[in-house]
């Protein structure tokens, strides 16, 4: 067992002993106006304050699924003082995000859990406002600027694994943890290696690191207060670069976003520069590293699927591959996104609801704070035949592509509010899989399960270690 797994198992029998003390009664959220023919949303609170994070913490998965097996896709849970109501299954999702009233605030969902280090990033900005500034960054990811980010990114996962020392617990989580760092310095940044890019790597780790603090208080020395200053020294940083990228001709998404412009000449201000770009490093780092990481374990655990991943990767010898040949690697692109849809990177998405709303048949009343939970939706067996299991053919049989609907799986949200970055996410892990499956082989440790815990989604917790050899 590794070093996290023990603690996490204590917390997940503490949290399941600690709920079972408390008598828990069900209860409405709200009444339903009368006449609206509206079913209420049931639920409980749980322990006294602490509600039901205990369970939550300890195993994600499973508390959601217990909750949707009792209280169906809408139900409400205690939580720190709060009562959040979770929407789960592909009807609520839908509905969540195409938002036709307009009654969900993602601005207001968010700003509670990460608002102070990712204020008014491109997820957390509403209706009118979103759409505008979606228009003018959509330039910064056309295909062009794709192929772009593409020839630097294929020269740096090569550069990096050629650097990888092959060892019998070799730490996969911090390996591509750094690898897509390094990455994001030079194609996001277009920072050159060194003291600088150093700087900027951990200033953007802090500033994840602070949205997920348990003590959310400015305490000198606390998670919350390294992210906030880590947060002030990004910003001065790109306020200081701003001018001269506006001059320049650079192909990094910094330089992109500094002259982007939408189609009636709207342009982003310094700081909605500073903004975007803070919270696309978050968007596009840690999401990815999360998804390659755990596509690494699966392939880990699944030695068939490796070798079948490795022969597809063999038959094209390719080192730097184009957006053109990524799309003829079909195997690899289900093994992706089979390993999306068991570990929803971008886990659980917030949303408040600034009117009173519908959503399947219950009312949601105004003011509640609502998570989308993106990760337990993808693992529910009304949808997906033995959830828990690694099947990439999920996504290549025919018979299996009714299961495939629209919101059954939906790893990059939907909707206005669908992940601006999703084609940016594909082309970073199949290159990074392409030239690992023809570099190396690797195997998990004899009896090996990855503890997991909660970022942005499910995350190693520990340092993911396999036994990695070259070719």
């Amino acid at each position: 067992m590794t070093a996290l797994a023990d603690p996490l198992h204590r917390l997940q029998t503490f949290g399941a002993a600690a709920t079972s003390r408390w008598p828990t009664t069900e209860r409405p959220l709200a009444d339903p106006p009368p006449g609206s023919g509206l079913n209420p949303v049931l639920g409980t609170y749980g322990v006294p304050f602490l509600g039901h994070v205990l369970s939550s913490i300890a195993d994600p998965l499973e508390f959601a699924r217990r909750r949707y097996d009792q209280y169906g896709p809408v139900s409400w849970a205690g939580g720190v003082g709060f009562r959040i109501v979770t929407l789960m299954g592909p009807e609520a999702l839908e509905t969540a995000w195409i938002n036709r009233d307009k009654s969900l605030s993602s601005t207001r969902g968010w700003q509670p859990v990460i608002g102070p280090f990712f204020h008014r990033g491109i997820m957390l900005l509403d209706f009118d406002e979103h759409r505008d500034h979606r228009r003018i960054m959509q330039q910064a990811f056309t295909r062009a600027a794709l192929d772009g980010y593409l020839t630097q990114t294929s020269d740096r996962v090569r550069r990096t694994l050629s650097e990888w020392t092959p060892a019998q617990r070799f730490p996969a989580y911090p390996s591509i943890k750094h690898l897509l760092l390094q990455q994001a310095a030079e194609v996001f940044i277009g920072t050159q290696l060194g003291a600088e890019s150093d700087q900027l790597i951990r200033d953007f780790h802090d500033t994840v690191r602070g949205g997920q603090a348990l003590v959310r208080a400015d305490v000198p020395g606390g998670t919350w207060a390294r992210g906030l200053r880590a947060r002030e020294r990004l910003e001065r940083y790109f306020e200081s670069r701003i001018a001269a990228r506006r001059q320049g001709q650079g192909a990094d998404l910094f330089s992109m976003l500094c002259r982007s412009e939408s189609d009636e000449g709207e342009r982003f201000t310094d700081q909605d520069i500073v903004n975007h770009m803070i919270f696309l490093l978050m968007a596009a780092h840690d999401t990815t590293a999360i998804a390659l990481s755990m596509l690494v374990y699966e392939l880990g655990r699944n030695i068939e699927w490796q070798n079948t991943l490795r022969e597809e990767a063999l038959d094209r010898p390719v080192d730097s591959p184009t957006l053109d040949d990524l799309v003829g690697y079909p195997l690899l692109d289900a093994a992706f996104k089979e390993a999306l849809r068991m570990y929803a990177p971008a886990g659980t998405l917030f949303r408040q609801a600034i009117a009173d709303t519908e959503i399947c048949g219950h009312f949601v009343p105004r003011g509640s704070q609502i998570a989308i939970n993106v990760h337990a939706s993808m693992r529910l067996s009304d949808w997906w035949p033995d959830p828990d299991a690694f099947d990439p053919l999920r996504f290549t049989k025919d018979e299996n592509r009714t299961a495939v609907t629209r919101y059954a799986f939906a790893p990059f949200g939907g909707g206005p509010h669908k992940c601006i970055g999703e084609r940016f996410s594909y082309m970073t892990v199949k290159t990074v899989m392409h030239s690992l499956l023809r570099t190396f082989r690797w195997s998990n440790p004899p009896g090996y399960r990855v503890p997991l815990t909660w970022g942005t989604g499910p995350t190693p917790a520990d340092a993911l270690p396999v036994d990695l050899r070259r070719l």
